[in-house]
This record gives C-alpha cells, sequence and structure tokens, in this order.
C-alpha cells in the first residue's frame, strides 16, 4: 500500500501533470500550486501550512532564475521537492547506541500501536547487529504482557515482566537487574492521556529510576493534526529524545500528523509504513518526499536488498544469468528475495518512475501470481527445477496434480520462465549490467503478461 494512500497518488499525478506541459507560465506554476494545495488539504495537513508552502513555491518559481543546465520545469520540480522536505523538518540522527545497557523508554497514549512498534524497533535492531532486550512496566492493560511475549518469542528477544506484579517501578527496577549485561533494553509503559495525572506522574518516576539514554513518543498517524497537540503534551511532561509515526499505510490523515509533528521541532525517528513487522525505517524526509512525489528512493531499495537477500544466492544467481545457465531454481530464488523486500507495490514505489505505472491491483494480482508459480515449483524434483526442459506432458501432470491446478497453468508457468531466460539472456550478452530501464522492462514483462 501507498505511503498515506491518495496523497502520494495526488502528488505524482501532479508531478506527471507538470512533466508533460510544454510551457512553464505563471497560469502554469498557479495550476500546480493549486493541485498540491488540494492534495495537502485533503490530507489534513493544516490550512496555514498549506498556504506557507504554496506562497514559497510560487514566489521562488516565478523569480528565481534555473541553473545552467537545468530546464525551467526540472528547476519547478526540484523547488516542490526542496520545499515539501523543508515542510517535514530536518532528518533525526539514528539511534547512537554507545552506553551499556542504551535503555530506550517507550510513551504514548492507548491505541497508538506502541506495542507493536516494540516488536519493529527490535527487528531493526536485530537487523543492525544489536540484541536488544525488553521489559513491559505496563500494569494497567492486561493483554499487554500477552502481546509483548507473543512478539518478542517470534524473534528470540528475551522478556522481562509479571502480570501479577501491579507496581511498574518494581517492575522497572527488577527488569534493569534483569538485564544488566545487555546492549539495548527498551521499555514498555502503560498507554496514557495527557489528562490522566496518576500515569503521568508515574512516567516521571519512571524516568528517574531508568535514567533512559532516549525517550521515544509513538503517534497513531491516522490522527492528523491532533499529533501535534500530543508531542506538545508530552514534551513538556518528560524530555521526549524523538518521535515514531506509526499507521503510515493509505492514512487519509498521515500528512497531518507528520507536519504537525514536524511543527512542533520533535524530531521524527521512524515511521511504521505497514502491519508486518519489517514495515519499519529510519524517517528521512528527502527520502519520503521523493516516494511521495512518485522519484523513487533508489537509496532505501538498495539497503532493504542488501538486509533482505542472501549474497551467496543472489551471486550464483547472477553468474546463471550471465553465463545462460538460468533454471526454475534461479526463477524461484528471485522470487524468494523480491517477497522478503516487503509488498511489491511497496519496492515499485522505491523505483523511479515505476510506482505510479503500476496499480495497486495489478501489484496485488502479480503478487498472487508469483505465490501460485511458487506453489507449482514446490511439486517439482530438483532435478527438474535445475533443468526445466525435463518438464513433457507426463511430469506436467503430475506437477499439475501435485499443485492442485489445471496443466494449463503449470504450461503457463513454464512460457514465463522461458521468457524470462530470453530476458535475462539479453541482459548477459550487454555484460551483465542491469541498467534502470532494463530492469522496468522486466518487472513491465511480469506486470503485462
Amino acid at each position: 500500500m501507498n505511503m498515506l494512500g491518495n496523497l502520494s497518488e495526488n502528488l505524482t499525478n501532479t508531478m506527471k501533470k507538470l512533466v508533460g506541459m510544454s510551457v512553464i507560465d505563471k497560469k502554469t506554476i498557479k495550476e500546480i500550486v493549486k493541485d498540491i494545495q488540494r492534495a495537502l488539504i485533503q490530507s489534513d495537513v493544516n490550512i496555514k501550512l498549506v498556504l506557507d508552502l504554496s506562497k514559497k513555491i510560487e514566489s521562488r518559481a516565478l523569480e528565481e532564475e534555473p541553473p545552467k543546465g537545468i530546464t525551467p520545469r526540472e528547476y519547478v520540480i526540484t523547488i516542490i521537492y526542496e520545499e515539501m522536505v523543508n515542510l517535514l523538518g530536518s532528518e533525526a540522527a539514528d539511534l547512537d547506541i554507545n552506553d551499556r545497557p542504551y535503555k530506550i523508554l517507550f510513551l504514548g497514549l492507548q491505541g497508538s500501536g506502541k506495542t507493536t512498534t516494540i516488536g519493529k524497533l527490535c527487528r531493526y535492531l536485530q537487523k543492525k547487529g544489536f540484541n536488544p532486550a525488553v521489559v513491559c512496566t505496563d500494569t494497567w492493560r492486561p493483554a499487554a504482557y500477552v502481546q509483548l511475549k507473543q512478539l518478542t518469542e517470534e524473534m528470540d528477544v528475551p522478556l522481562y515482566g509479571d502480570p501479577d506484579n501491579k507496581d511498574a517501578l518494581d517492575l522497572a527496577q527488577k527488569g534493569l537487574k534483569e538485564f544488566k549485561n545487555r546492549k539495548v533494553i527498551i521499555f514498555d509503559t502503560a498507554g496514557r492521556h495527557k489528562e490522566e495525572s496518576d500515569l503521568i506522574a508515574e512516567m516521571d518516576k519512571l524516568d528517574k529510576i531508568i535514567s533512559p539514554n532516549e525517550a521515544i513518543l509513538v503517534i497513531d498517524g491516522t490522527i492528523g493534526q491532533q499529533a501535534g497537540e500530543q508531542a506538545r503534551a508530552f514534551s513538556q511532561a518528560t524530555d521526549i529524545g524523538s518521535i515514531i509515526i506509526t499507521k503510515l499505510d493509505g492514512s487519509a490523515k498521515g500528512g497531518g500528523a507528520m507536519s504537525a509533528v514536524a511543527e512542533t521541532g520533535a524530531p521524527i525517528k521512524f515511521i511504521g509504513t505497514g502491519e508486518r513487522i519489517d514495515d519499519f525505517e529510519q524517517f528521512d524526509p528527502e527520502r519520503f518526499i521523493s516516494r511521495l512525489l512518485g522519484m523513487g528512493d533508489i537509496r532505501s531499495l538498495i539497503e532493504k536488498a542488501e538486509e533482505n537477500i542472501n549474497e551467496d544466492v543472489a551471486e550464483k544467481t547472477m553468474n546463471n544469468i550471465l553465463t545462460g545457465k538460468f533454471t526454475l531454481m534461479d526463477m524461484k530464488n528471485q522470487f524468494d528475495m523480491m517477497n522478503s523486500m516487503g509488498p511489491m507495490q511497496q519496492v515499485l514505489n522505491m523505483i523511479p518512475g515505476m510506482g505510479n505505472k503500476i496499480s495497486k491491483e495489478t501489484s496485488k494480482m502479480t503478487e498472487d501470481k508469483i505465490e501460485g508459480y511458487k506453489v507449482m515449483m514446490s511439486s517439482m524434483t530438483e532435478e527438474e527445477m535445475l533443468n526445466p526442459k525435463l518438464i513433457k506432458q507426463s511430469r506436467i501432470q503430475r506437477i499439475a496434480r501435485g499443485a492442485g491446478v489445471d496443466e494449463d497453468e503449470v504450461k503457463e508457468l513454464l512460457k514465463y520462465f522461458n521468457n524470462t531466460k530470453k530476458t535475462m539472456k539479453g541482459l548477459g550478452k550487454r555484460g551483465g549490467r542491469i541498467r534502470g530501464g532494463n530492469m522496468n522492462r522486466m518487472l513491465g514483462h511480469f506486470m503485462n503478461r
């Protein structure tokens, strides 16, 4: 799902419209600015902020001369990009984990997605080479410990908590003692409302006992402009080191939440972009706006690939492509690597010019088709996977029965494999360089087949 749903779609369409315009004059600029205003206001961004942004874009676009070598159209796109990045504030530094233990205090309102976000941060830290531990001090919500236990067990993250102990301060002290030799300890606290004075008092006491290196406030992105009030209320009660905004996958009010928080000056450190445990990333305004405007984000795509792709398997597959020995096993490995990087639409949005060309429905159909192909492949023998030429009619019948599909579907898979092999062979002849255009053609080949 696109981050911020309709906002991304509307802004991308505005950029496409701008690229298609033959003349960039005052009328054109005013028209583009109105489109941006409409998109942002529909996404619940504060009207004053929208008007300020509009004035800056319009005045810069009309008054500034494009640098040498840049067309007026390209320069207007650059101005829109720069001003929208400024709207979201500066990039927050990554977690600077030096002290042992590095203690992170999690805060947030009930229903903000705090507990799930702890799980996501644990996975993020594991990928960075850290082995975090979690302490549950939430004594107000009965299911808090159970939910954390479920999350942490799946990731092999140690958890300290006691559902029968109703003393949050005691739990914090015991958790500190339990994990004193760990590199990172994350403390979950009770979800609270800014009006609840007893919980705010508890937060102050926890802060003194834990002495955290960083306090992180979790804010639900679907609440829109109210996010700014939450950030201000919490920062008055304790030192907020940074903020995580959750539920940005398709939220109509996500733009409002992000801009409202940025306006408070509190740094947004991470964002939750989906329901999966890996749908979580360090917030970078430049990358975020780049994707929002449909300009792609190759840097994030490369990082995602590095985190999720087995280098040995990828190298072997590439060698087979270059030497013309591409097999069904290689194709299955490619499918597995694509799946590990996240939902297809999310990955496509990172490729410049691809995200806005492929609809969500087409992406979903493609994902379903790939899953179907993988089921058929699981009914093949290793010998068949490595030497697809062996698969004649009798084997097709057996594979179809084993996968519970029609024989025509197995034939369709083999046809797709042969077409892909030809495409790969063409890339190999060019010296193995997979340029953006070729990559787009490969994806397009699958989407439009």
